[in-house]
């Protein structure tokens, strides 16, 4: 089984970006978690990031095709304004999708209580740290060993 984990703009920036709200946790620390997780639940796992919405929906597209099992998606604040990805998540319904937003996004600034993402997926992390996209992947993990 095959999880695609998809950062969106900003993300390669954790650790120096807003630490009070992101955390001190660089981007190669949070990629290092996810596989060492990856690795535990016996699952391969890809990560991608990208501050370039066309990047972005260019991998969502690779994935139609390319026998990824379930997709976590941090879309950064695309999630509050790209119908683009919005429409690239909901092209298609046979893998499952997770969005991931490691700070509560209700509880910011009012531009962000909106994700126009998270309707086309199959649920959502929101507030937990880093600590979500684990949460996301055995969400995928326990969601596809029922059915």
């Amino acid at each position: 089984m095959k999880i695609l984990v998809i950062n969106g703009p900003n993300l390669n920036f954790l650790g120096i970006r807003d630490t009070g709200v992101y955390g001190t946790v660089n981007y190669e620390g949070l990629v290092k978690m996810i596989e060492e997780h990856a690795k535990s639940r016996g699952v391969e796992v890809e990560c991608f990031q990208s501050n370039h919405e066309g990047a972005i929906i260019d991998r969502l597209q690779e994935a139609y095709r390319d026998e990824t099992a379930g997709i976590v998606i941090n879309p950064g604040a695309y999630a509050h304004y790209s119908i683009a990805i919005r429409d690239a998540l909901d092209s298609y319904h046979t893998i499952p999708k997770i969005e991931v937003h490691i700070s509560d996004i209700k509880a910011r600034e009012e531009f962000r209580h909106t994700s126009v993402t998270e309707p086309v997926c199959d649920g959502s992390v929101v507030g937990h740290g880093l600590e979500g996209y684990l949460e996301a992947m055995d969400m995928i993990i326990e969601g596809i060993e029922k059915s």
